[in-house]
């Protein structure tokens, strides 16, 4: 089965396809009744400097072509490319371009706005890097509006200069100062688009999620954001040990690559025109790598679960949620040859062993009252990267009085290499109706409703703010049933502290990936 986007489609870019925007006129194309626009550039910025509006220009742009995405420090051909195929792009800094989906582009439409927020941490990605993110089925389905948007990324998204003066003050927070400005450049031109400013949804998945989450912590984009959804993309925070970027950590790796480029506080604007490789090299040989908002009570008021959720956007709904394996499945590392399913009684109860020690019967008693209907070597897969901080975030914010936050989770069972728990990526292609890209994830009969059912409630939450339509069981928020957690799966189900038991033991896997071999997500990057 080859994914749809292969197959021959009647494209053109007549005179409906052309909008006019703040700065001018540009010209995207129809398909299928979605007109696409391609690389329209949100805003201009300089090196370490942020972003600013775009030039006015006469005339119609061509709007048919993605534009350039952040350059990344490490690209490597993703191991996973069968079964989250990848796309890589034009790397340029000037990566300030977002795409929009939309049907008949007419103002005054006011349909609900998605916005796409990449995943790939901080550090690399696009708005396209993956088949899952093309947004023509979502607008289809749902009559909405879709737009995906680029920004810095790594080291020129965030790292710390604000030592070296005032004109670098915010150099740590740029790769979100640029998520902003996208979102403010949504709000003053999507009416034309046929979408409704002020009805705008934030969406990403890993470190996506991180970006939705991050977004809704920084004072410039209030009323911007309308609704909210995180997915796979929530870190748990220990409170006995709470961590974040701060000055103090940023500039401290700010400062060994100044040093490694030969550079001082005198000579310090050179850095503003060394050619990327040198940054990214100096980065890659020092081992920097953490990047991400800093917290500067200024720019970005850090974690919610640290230091509050912000009054201003407690009213935004929330929807959080992940797979029930991510990295922690047996297709990214496997102790024994061959599909799970058919591994030995004797091979399952030695890995569970040594995984679990002394705690292995009580780890399989609590994973059998969590997940009665799967199969107890199942739980060598059960991931607790994501899952607890996403409980944590669900909880914390019922309790902090904010809008209804709902919660989900895919325990489904997927066919690729004769049965594989839910991966990293898997469900993206399921909430933008693209399930039938992905040969890998593709259940006949069966993904088609639960990709119905999927991106039908992200359209609803889109629309209302509650996830719930026509045709599927009734979804409670944390704050109508404490605990409730929705499962997408061949047959959904609502539960209620389902896993928390089961959880404790799963996050000693984690500290016992080496036994298995590949390590935690093993083998060359994962797009995050």
């Amino acid at each position: 089965m080859y994914p749809k986007r292969l197959t021959q489609k009647v494209i053109c870019d007549p005179a409906s396809a052309i909008v006019e925007t703040k700065a001018g006129k540009v010209r995207g194309l129809v398909t299928e009744g979605t007109y696409i626009f391609r690389g329209i550039k949100y805003a201009d910025a300089k090196r370490f400097e942020e972003p600013k509006p775009v030039q006015p220009w006469e005339g119609v742009k061509r709007a048919h072509a993605y534009g350039p995405v952040s350059p990344e420090i490490s690209t490597v051909i993703a191991h996973d490319a069968y079964y989250v195929p990848h796309i890589h792009w034009t790397q340029d800094e000037d990566c300030q371009y977002l795409n929009i989906w939309t049907q008949k582009p007419e103002a005054g439409r006011k349909r609900p706005v998605m916005v796409w927020i990449h995943g790939g941490g901080f550090s690399t990605g696009s708005s396209i890097e993956l088949f899952a993110y093309d947004g023509e089925n979502l607008s289809a389905f749902g009559d909405v509006v879709v737009v995906s948007i680029n920004h810095r990324l790594n080291i020129i998204g965030y790292l710390d200069l604000s030592a070296y003066g005032e004109k670098y003050k915010n150099s740590a927070n740029l790769g979100n100062m640029d998520m902003v400005a996208a979102l403010q450049w949504i709000h003053e031109n999507i009416e034309n688009f046929g979408g409704d400013p002020e009805n705008v949804m934030i969406m990403g998945q890993s470190g996506g999620g991180m970006k939705v989450e991050s977004l809704l912590q920084m004072p410039s984009a209030d009323g911007l954001v309308h609704k909210a959804s995180m997915q796979s993309g929530i870190i748990y925070v220990d409170p006995e040990n709470p961590r974040e970027r701060t000055h103090e950590s940023g500039q401290a790796d700010a400062a060994k690559i100044v040093e490694y480029l030969g550079l001082d506080k005198d000579t310090i604007e050179k850095i503003e025109t060394i050619p990327y490789y040198k940054l990214a090299r100096a980065a890659y040989d020092l081992h920097i790598g953490s990047w991400g908002p800093l917290y500067d009570g200024e720019v970005y008021m850090g974690s919610p679960i640290i230091h509050g959720f912000r009054e201003e956007t407690k009213n935004v709904p929330v929807l959080a949620g992940s797979l029930f394996g991510e990295f922690a499945n047996n297709h990214v590392f496997a102790p024994y040859e061959g599909n799970k399913n058919e591994w030995s009684e004797e091979q399952v109860e030695t890995l569970l062993t040594n995984l679990f020690g002394d705690d292995k019967e009580a780890a399989v008693e609590a994973f059998k009252k969590a997940y009665p209907d799967k199969k107890i070597v199942d739980l060598a897969f059960l991931e607790a990267m994501f899952r607890p901080g996403t409980v944590q975030y669900c909880e914390e914010r019922a309790k902090a009085g904010c809008a209804p936050v709902y919660n989900w989770l895919i325990p489904t069972e997927f066919p690729y290499d004769g049965g594989t728990v839910g991966w990293h990526n898997a469900e993206e292609a399921y909430m933008f109706h693209n399930a039938q890209y992905l040969e890998a994830s593709y259940i006949p009969g069966v993904s088609e409703k639960m990709e119905d059912d999927m991106t039908g409630s992200w359209v609803a939450m889109a629309k209302t703010g509650d996830p719930n339509h026509e045709g599927m069981m009734h979804w409670p928020s944390y704050q109508e049933c404490f605990g409730a957690t929705f499962l997408f799966d061949t047959e959904n189900k609502v539960v209620v502290d389902h896993d928390k038991e089961v959880q404790k033991y799963a996050k000693m896997v984690k500290r016992s990936l080496s036994f298995i071999g590949g390590g935690f997500g093993g083998g060359p990057r994962q797009s995050l």
